[in-house]
């Protein structure tokens, strides 16, 4: 399992909504929200309030994101489709669609709290 702190867990939880995740309404309101993703690797939510119950000098990161969380789409079409959704509805583009030399589509854009959140699909060969 990996774990992202929100600020907001309802924009959050919004967001990831926006990339196909299967996550309750009812959710937007819980200091902690787990869902399990294909394969069965599951990610979490926890509030930054929650983060604090159990460590009280906790401190969101400054600077770059030190980890990404990565969606896989079917063509170059779908992750640029995803991208301008993303951006159209608010979020931040950190690095718009580009065909990368390792053979990929790819993009980045942050979630509410700055996570980097990558969009790729392998380039036809």
């Amino acid at each position: 399992m990996f774990a992202i702190v929100a600020e907001d867990m309802s924009k959050s939880l919004a967001f990831y909504r926006r990339l196909g995740l299967k996550i309750p309404a009812d959710a937007d309101s819980a200091p902690h929200v787990e869902v399990v993703l294909p394969g069965g690797v599951k990610l979490a939510w926890d509030s930054v309030e929650t983060v604090r119950s159990y460590d009280p000098d906790w401190k969101a990161p400054t600077g770059s994101h030190r980890a990404a969380v990565a969606f896989e789409y079917p063509d170059s079409a779908a992750v640029d489709a995803a991208y301008a959704e993303l951006v159209d509805a608010g979020h931040v583009g950190h690095l718009d669609p580009w065909d990368a030399v390792w053979g990929q589509r790819y993009a980045i854009v942050l979630d509410p709290d700055g996570t980097a959140v990558d969009l790729f699909a392998a380039l036809p060969a």
